[in-house]
């Protein structure tokens, strides 16, 4: 007989589980089987379904526009987690450190742009690279630096930098807060020794909170992967993909393909396949950050 009043009942556990395990299985694990299931037919949305087999997947190993939007993904993950990772780090010492003041402010205002929503921030930056009344141009001219003027999304050399800037902006308050808790978890007396021994500022960061949030830093990693493999509004709004297709990424590209293109088998193979690369990259990220702890 259990006599612990904190014991929950597993009748009260499962009527309590059951409405998230429902949502969770209804909305992301059967729209997944789906997916797969799709991808294994040509089909354009009508009754008539033909199967193909392995045809599709054969089909996207060959597809050029796919590979080409991957390498624009890990571009993207690349500049995103230099960016977004590099500056949420250097920020977390400088909010660690005595020399910033007000900074629940400061750290309130990072923060703000995580809460926007993408479309705005694809809107917003598409103002700021106007060629002609762009605020970037603008501010390079009054610098009297009119060689740095670009076309910064109409040049496909530098469009996919350029799209990964607002990425970049949005999301260093999310991960700052990420490190930031981290942080909290660490001893006080290691860094006050630390800062008695003179190990302050930069080499501080570098030399004792880095490696001993070093577990939290992979997980931002593979957040930062996984977030940048799906990306799609932002770019969307501010390119459609171009010029050309210089910037499309491969959510753009199997919603191009499926919805505009009316090839849903085809299409869903290409979710399938942002699916198993997304994995991979994962998985390579995790065993290179085990080796390097090794």
């Amino acid at each position: 007989m259990n006599n612990n009043p904190l014991r929950v009942k597993r009748s009260v556990l499962i009527l309590y589980l059951f409405p998230g395990v429902a949502l969770f299985l209804g909305f992301v694990i059967l729209p997944l089987l789906l997916s797969m299931r799709y991808s294994f037919f040509s089909w354009n949305g009508g009754a008539a379904m033909r199967f193909v087999g392995l045809g599709n997947y054969l089909e996207l190993a060959k597809d050029p526009d796919f590979w080409n939007s991957f390498k624009n993904n890990i571009i993207v993950i690349v500049l995103c987690i230099i960016g977004q990772l590099g500056f949420a780090l250097l920020l977390c010492g400088l909010f660690t450190s005595k020399l910033l003041k007000l900074k629940e402010f400061h750290r309130t205002v990072m923060f703000i742009p995580v809460v926007l929503s993408a479309i705005v921030v694809g809107f917003i930056w598409t103002l700021i690279y106007n060629k002609d009344l762009g605020i970037l141009n603008m501010i390079l001219k009054a610098l009297h630096l009119q060689a740095l003027i670009q076309p910064w999304l109409d040049d496909p050399k530098i469009v996919m930098f350029s799209v990964s800037a607002p990425l970049i902006w949005q999301y260093i308050g999310e991960y700052l807060i990420i490190f930031m808790a981290a942080v909290q978890s660490i001893d006080k007396s290691v860094l006050e020794v630390s800062e008695i021994d003179g190990c302050t500022g930069f080499n501080r960061l570098r030399y004792i909170i880095a490696p001993l949030i070093s577990d939290t830093i992979k997980v931002a990693v593979m957040l930062c992967i996984s977030g940048n493999m799906k990306v799609f509004d932002h770019i969307y709004v501010m390119t459609g993909g171009g010029p050309g297709n210089s910037s499309m990424v491969m959510a753009q590209y199997a919603y191009k393909t499926s919805f505009q293109q009316f090839k849903l088998g085809y299409g869903s193979t290409i979710s399938v396949g942002i699916l198993i690369l997304s994995l991979t990259i994962i998985f390579i990220s995790r065993k290179l950050g085990e080796r390097k702890q090794a």
